[in-house]
């Protein structure tokens, strides 16, 4: 199953916001969005970054309460993953892994055209394991 299976399901909507938005407003906006994520983008079409819940989690231990007042340019992730809409699910899968992201952007002839999630990925997973095994149980009834 390929990528944009998903988000023919799912929706091509990201939720971005601008690298110079303070930290706060990101965490508003993940918070009014129930999301854990938010790609950074000037235009909303370019990735510059990823901003997660975590990402904000880590730098309130570390830069205490003047975090909400830095700009989310200041804590974003630049390496984030990337993928396209013709990558596998699998291999996703197996990126997130190696990298720990929960978030994968999905770039789209160099423009954002979806952002995938663990769970999003975890769903699909679960959806395929359902139909093998409905799959596998309509065989082995019909043979009797």
């Amino acid at each position: 199953m390929k990528i944009e299976d998903i988000l023919a399901t799912k929706g091509h909507s990201v939720e971005t916001i601008g690298p110079e938005a303070t930290v706060e407003r990101a965490a508003q906006r993940l918070r009014s969005s129930q999301i854990g994520a938010l790609v950074v983008s000037a235009d909303g079409e370019h990735l510059i970054g990823l901003v997660s819940d975590r990402d904000i989690t880590f730098a309130l231990a570390h830069y205490g309460r003047a975090l909400l007042n830095m700009h989310v340019r200041d804590i974003m992730r630049r390496d984030t993953p990337t993928c396209s809409p013709v990558e596998t699910v699998h291999d996703v899968m197996r990126k997130m892994t190696r990298s720990r992201s929960r978030h994968v952007p999905v770039i789209d002839g160099g423009a954002l055209y979806g952002l995938v999630s663990i769970g999003d990925v975890v769903k699909n997973r679960l959806d395929e394991a359902e139909r093998e095994v409905t799959l596998i149980r309509d065989a082995y009834l019909g043979r009797g």
